[in-house]
């Protein structure tokens, strides 16, 4: 953080790898108990969404939400824990049906096959069908009576039309390609960041925070997304397939337009760091509280992988 502003002013942020091992633990145990939740499901059908749901990765999108809320006051919320899992079991659908032929067409994730390698193409769109199902079953019957009807609203805005869904559809449209950093921008929001944002944003409705905390998590959460996926495309074009798990360069040779292509690589390297003073900012209304979401913010910028 040398060459961020706060360096000066605030205590280094906690270590990230403890708070992401520390939220992957309690997510990792939470859907290590899901086949109990459905007794009558098919076997395969829970075996192929397993498969991908414990398959590890990084799981930054539950820690947002239990640090969230930490910071919005509720250290052991259970709505939050719920939410966490919701938001994990979008993230995997999600990455379960970009892998398919029909998407991206990957072989590899998480350093090991994709879904539709190993239980075939209709299994794999079924599974993702099933987790986003879940995920939206688990905030209507774990979360709170006060909070689950707004937790519901918030998954399902960042997960469609002009989230989630709504920028995969830009990204492999190519008459909405983008032209211009604007445009990119525009995708970056709706694709990565809008499950970003609201993995904060659920975390603080969970908690129960107050409008001033809810703005200021909402306006990290989008300086974050926006860092995230300036750091994604500089590692598809600089990381191997080894250190990311799954193939690299791929953007590129489908002629898909990234920050590195746009702006370069320096370039893109300033706009994240940008993207992360201001994301540092923006929690300046949480104070202390928020130090755990300050190094998760400096972890993704700084990340190799």
């Amino acid at each position: 953080m040398k060459n961020l502003k706060h360096s000066s002013v605030i205590p280094m942020p906690a270590d990230a790898a403890t708070l992401l091992t520390r939220s992957a633990a309690r997510i990792t145990d939470y859907f290590g108990r899901l086949a109990l939740r459905y007794p009558g499901a098919p076997a395969r059908l829970m075996q192929a969404i397993e498969y991908s749901l414990l398959a590890g990765g990084k799981r930054l999108r539950p820690a947002l939400v239990l640090e969230s809320a930490k910071a919005c006051g509720a250290s052991n919320c259970s709505s939050a824990l719920a939410a966490a899992a919701a938001i994990e079991l979008i993230h995997t659908f999600s990455l379960v049906h970009d892998d398919l032929p029909a998407m991206d067409d990957d072989d590899l994730r998480r350093g090991r096959p994709t879904n539709h390698k190993v239980y075939g193409e209709a299994m794999a769109i079924l599974a993702g069908d099933a987790m986003t199902t879940i995920a939206f079953e688990i905030l209507a019957t774990d979360a709170a009576d006060a909070v689950a009807a707004s937790l519901v609203a918030e998954l399902a805005r960042a997960s469609g039309p002009e989230g989630m869904i709504g920028g995969q559809v830009i990204d492999i449209d190519p008459q909405h390609r983008p032209a211009n950093l604007a445009d990119l921008q525009h995708l970056h929001r709706m694709k990565t960041g809008a499950l970003l944002t609201a993995s904060c944003r659920l975390g603080a409705i969970a908690a129960g925070a107050s409008a001033t905390k809810l703005a200021a998590l909402d306006a990290y959460g989008r300086q974050l997304g926006l860092a995230f996926q300036i750091v994604d495309d500089i590692l598809d074009q600089t990381a191997t397939a080894e250190q990311l798990g799954k193939a690299t360069g791929k953007d590129a040779a489908k002629g898909k337009v990234t920050y590195p292509m746009l702006i370069g690589l320096d370039a893109s390297r300033r706009e994240a760091h940008q993207a992360l003073q201001a994301a540092l900012d923006a929690l300046e209304p949480l104070g202390e509280q928020a130090q755990s979401l300050r190094a998760l913010a400096v972890f993704v910028v700084e990340r190799k992988v």
